[in-house]
C-alpha cells in the first residue's frame, strides 16, 4: 500500500504522512477504512460538513483548504488548493499512463475528435482508447460513463487500467468544468487541441470570457512550453487561442480553411460524405471523408492534426481519414421512411443545432424536420436562441422535453416556443418522435436533436430509461 506522504507532499511533515492509503474519494458516502477524504467546497455543499462522517467511516485523513477548530483537526492535512491536491494525489496513487495522451477542448466536436483520433491510431496499428462523453472506448467496445471529463479518481483509475491492459495511445475530451475543477491535472499530456467556442455552460461560467479562460487552462497550464497545440483556425475565438498558445511557448499547428499546417483548399459536400482537397507540407491531396457536414470535416482535420503532432506519419494519418466512422449519436442515421432519413444528434447548444440543420439543409430536397428540447437547471438564455434557430433553419419544428431535471417541463418548452412561431408542442419525447416519423414523406429528412447517445431522461431526481435511437426505430417500425 501507499503512504499518504508519497502521494500528497503537504503530508510529508505531518504525523499523518506515514499512514497507509487504501483509496481516495471526494464523496464521503464512498469512504472506506484507510481512504483519504478530500473535503472540497462545491456549489451546493462544503465537503467539510461531511468530515466527521468520513472519519466515522474509517478515513485515514481529511484533506481540505482549512482545518476546523474542533477535535477532528488532528486528522486534517491542509492543502492550498484541495482540488489540485486531489488530482495530483490520484495521479500518484494510479501512476501508470499510456505513453501518448492527447486532450481536446472546445464547445462542440470534442467527442468526434477524440473518437477520430482513436480510430486513426488504431488503423495505424497502435493500441488506442478514448475517454469522454460516450465513456471509455477501445477497439473492444465502450464502457459508458456520465461525464465528459470524469472526476480525478475515476479518471486516473481508468487511465491506469487502460495502460495496464496494453493501451499505448489515449485521446481525451477536456470539458470546461473538468479543466476549471482541476480534473485533468496530473495527466501526462503529449499534445492538446481546440475546436471552437460558442455559447454553452453559462449556468456555470459567468460569461463567455470566463468560459474561454477555463478552456485555455489546457494550453496555459497543463501543456508545457514546447509541446504542440492543434487549433481549428476557422473559429471566432481561434485568434485568442493561438495568441495564448504562442505566449505559452507552445508549438502551434493550425487546421481548416484558414489553417497554415493542414489547410482545406476545397470541400464538396454530399449527402453522406465530403470530398476534401487539403494541403500539408506544400502538397495537395484529395480525401473522400465518409462524413457529412463542414463541421465534421473540421473535426476530422483537428483529429488528423493531433495524430501528426503526436508523431504519426502524415501520409498514413491522412489515408486513415477515408475510413472514419462517426461517434455514437453524432448525426447518426438510424433508419428511413419513404426514403427520408432519420438522424439522431447530440446537438444541445445553439451553435451545434445550427450546424446540424445547415448540414442537412444542403442534402434535403423536401422538408427538413427537427425534434428537440432544452435541458432544465441549465443556461436558460439559450432556450429562445435555439427556438429561433430551429424555426429559421427547419421547415417543421417539434418542441419536446429533453432532461427537465428539477424545472417545470412546460415552462422550458414555453421559453423555446416563444421564439419558434408555428412550432408543434408535444411534451412526451417518445410521442414527439413518433409524430415526426409519421409525418415523413419522400424527400424529407428528420433530425432528433439534444440527447444523442444518452440512454436516460432526467425528470426530477430520477433518470428514466430512454433512448432516441430506440424510440426512432420503434416509430419507424410502427409507421411502415
Amino acid at each position: 500500500m501507499t503512504r499518504l506522504a508519497d502521494i500528497l507532499p503537504q503530508a510529508s511533515a505531518s504525523p499523518l504522512g506515514a499512514r497507509l492509503v487504501a483509496g481516495l474519494t471526494a464523496d464521503s458516502r464512498n469512504v472506506k477504512p484507510g481512504f483519504v477524504f478530500f473535503a472540497l467546497a462545491g456549489a451546493r455543499a462544503d465537503g467539510l460538513a461531511f468530515a466527521r462522517a468520513a472519519l466515522d467511516a474509517g478515513a485515514a485523513a481529511i484533506v481540505s483548504e482549512r482545518a476546523p477548530d474542533d477535535d477532528t483537526a488532528s486528522s486534517f492535512v491542509v492543502a492550498p488548493d484541495a482540488r489540485l491536491a486531489l488530482a495530483q494525489a490520484a495521479a500518484a496513487f494510479y501512476p501508470a499512463q499510456p505513453a501518448t495522451i492527447v486532450a481536446v477542448t472546445g464547445t462542440s466536436g470534442k467527442t468526434s475528435v477524440a473518437a477520430f483520433v482513436r480510430q486513426i491510431w488504431s488503423r495505424m496499428g497502435a493500441s488506442a482508447a478514448a475517454i469522454g462523453t460516450t465513456g471509455v472506448i477501445t477497439d473492444a467496445g465502450a464502457d459508458y460513463g456520465s461525464l465528459t471529463t470524469p472526476d480525478p479518481v475515476t479518471l486516473h483509475a481508468n487511465i491506469e487500467r487502460l495502460a495496464k491492459s496494453g493501451i499505448t495511445h489515449l485521446a481525451m475530451e477536456a470539458s470546461s468544468h473538468g479543466l476549471d475543477q482541476r480534473r485533468l491535472d496530473g495527466v501526462r499530456l503529449s499534445a492538446g487541441a481546440f475546436t471552437n467556442l460558442s455559447r454553452d455552460h453559462l449556468d456555470y461560467h459567468r460569461d463567455l470570457d470566463e468560459y474561454l479562460s477555463a478552456k485555455l487552462r489546457l494550453f496555459g497550464e497543463l501543456l508545457a512550453p514546447g509541446q504542440p497545440a492543434v487549433i481549428d483556425a476557422d473559429g471566432a475565438f481561434s485568434d485568442r487561442v493561438i495568441e495564448a498558445c504562442r505566449a505559452r511557448g507552445l508549438r502551434v499547428f493550425t487546421v481548416g480553411a484558414a489553417g497554415d499546417d493542414l489547410r482545406i483548399v476545397r470541400a464538396q459536400a454530399g449527402p453522406d460524405s465530403t470530398e476534401l482537397v487539403v494541403r500539408h507540407g506544400g502538397a495537395e491531396r484529395t480525401i473522400l471523408l465518409p462524413l457529412a457536414g463542414a463541421f465534421m470535416a473540421s473535426n476530422a482535420l483537428v483529429a488528423a492534426g493531433l495524430c501528426i503532432v503526436a508523431g504519426g506519419e502524415p501520409e498514413r494519418v491522412l489515408d486513415a481519414l477515408a475510413h472514419l466512422r462517426g461517434a455514437p449519436g453524432r448525426l447518426e442515421k438510424v433508419g428511413e421512411r419513404h426514403g427520408a432519413p432519420v438522424f439522431v444528434d447530440y446537438a444541445h447548444k445553439p451553435d451545434a443545432l445550427e450546424k446540424v440543420l445547415g448540414t442537412l439543409r444542403v442534402s434535403t430536397p423536401g422538408r427538413l424536420m427537427v425534434v428537440f428540447g432544452c435541458g432544465g437547471d441549465r443556461d436558460k438564455g439559450k432556450r429562445a436562441i435555439m427556438g429561433e434557430i430551429a424555426a429559421r433553419c427547419a421547415d417543421v419544428v417539434i418542441v419536446t422535453d429533453d432532461n427537465p431535471r428539477s424545472e417545470d417541463a412546460g415552462a422550458i418548452r414555453a421559453a423555446v416556443l416563444a421564439a419558434a412561431p408555428g412550432a408543434i408542442e408535444i411534451g412526451d419525447r417518445r410521442a414527439a418522435i413518433g409524430h415526426a416519423v409519421a409525418m415523413l414523406r419522400a424527400g424529407d429528412a428528420l433530425v432528433i436533436a439534444g440527447k444523442g447517445h444518452e440512454t436516460g431522461q432526467i425528470v426530477g431526481a430520477t433518470t428514466l430509461p430512454f433512448s432516441d435511437h430506440a424510440a426512432a426505430r420503434e416509430a419507424l417500425a410502427e409507421a411502415q
